[in-house]
């Protein structure tokens, strides 16, 4: 890279919680801006998203990309190896046409990224029909994922005390151990903490065991059990 050369910034947070907090903003930024003095780059604009597992669509990389086009700058991010399995993200960036660098993979090309695309996609495949299967074995065991016997539909039958905690105990560690295989795939696939998980699980569609959205604690909840 030219001394003197024109960067846009583009960061990425995959929650609005770490949006707002700005965890792990900031060390990007301060990744970006380390390389630019480095070389004496100047950074004309900066682009943030805040990404959600269960949305494709990105505005503010295209609004980075449209930036870096019409200015003829090259777009800059901090890490590509954190966006390697983003197939979408991988996907845009190699079609753009716009020149690019990575503070964590200065060498990487087009060729490097389309490669990666190709990865991202087969894996997502796989990590598609592997929960596909999980769920389909669950399904023919009769487990109802999403919706079984909870607390509500025994009180409504007329049971209580001791036989209503002990049959939502039943039916909470039977989730628990159907879930387990598509658990361990998440975790097979990078994503270890309990906040990456629930995003994972909602990117999936799997809904908690009364058919609400993952959160920490269900997350928490559901391991303890498994």
């Amino acid at each position: 890279m030219a001394a003197g050369q024109r960067l846009v910034a583009y960061e990425r947070v995959s929650t609005a919680r770490q949006g707002q907090s700005g965890l792990g903003l900031e060390a990007q930024r301060r990744q970006i801006a380390e390389f630019a003095a480095s070389r004496g780059a100047e950074v004309l604009a900066r682009f943030t998203e805040v990404e959600s597992g269960r949305k494709a669509d990105r505005p503010e990389l295209a609004k980075a990309l449209h930036h870096a086009k019409v200015t003829g700058a090259t777009l800059v991010i901090a890490k590509l190896d954190r966006l390697s399995r983003n197939a979408a993200f991988l996907l845009a960036l190699r079609d753009s046409g716009v020149k690019f660098v990575a503070v964590d993979m200065p060498e990487a090309n087009d060729l490097t990224v389309g490669i990666m695309a190709l990865v991202a996609e087969a894996e997502r495949e796989a990590i598609s029909r592997r929960t596909k299967e999980a769920l389909a074995s669950a399904k023919a065991r009769g487990v109802k994922l999403g919706n079984p016997n909870g607390a509500a539909a025994l009180k409504r039958a007329g049971k209580g005390g001791a036989a209503l905690r002990a049959t939502v105990a039943a039916n909470a560690d039977q989730f628990a151990r159907d879930l387990a295989p598509v658990i361990a795939d998440i975790r097979a696939a990078g994503h270890t903490t309990l906040r990456a998980v629930a995003a994972e699980l909602t990117a999936r569609g799997i809904r908690t065991r009364r058919g609400g959205q993952w959160g920490v604690g269900n997350v928490k909840g559901l391991l303890q059990r498994s």
